[in-house]
């Protein structure tokens, strides 16, 4: 039996086995977040076409907008040309970021 990381053996996962996952507003363009998936985060985001990462710091499986309501409906996903790191494309239902913000990336450097 092959596991699904097997099925995708391309895929550079880091020592950690994670790999960086930036979402993009399918429709917009807009980049609005950042987060980090493992084999299978990736699997239950393509399984469920619901956008899911692996939380580094709380060490579990969560699902941008469970407890929200402001979830991330999958439309896509490409893989870079290093194939270490990959581009969802999403179409979020809300606000993404925790701040009520339309993306994390509301602020300039040095704000």
């Amino acid at each position: 039996m092959t596991t699904f990381s097997e099925e995708l053996p391309e895929l550079k996962y880091d020592a950690n086995g994670l790999i960086a996952a930036i979402v993009q507003d399918d429709a917009s363009g807009a980049v609005l977040m950042l987060g980090y998936m493992d084999a299978e985060a990736l699997r239950r985001t393509l399984e469920k076409r619901l956008v899911t990462f692996w939380s580094r710091s709380r060490e579990e499986y969560w699902t941008k907008g469970e407890t929200s309501g402001n979830v991330l409906r999958l439309r896509g996903i490409r893989k870079d040309c290093d194939v270490d790191a990959l581009l969802v494309r999403a179409e979020p239902a809300g606000p993404t970021c925790h701040t009520g913000h339309a993306s994390c990336f509301y602020r300039e450097l040095g704000e």
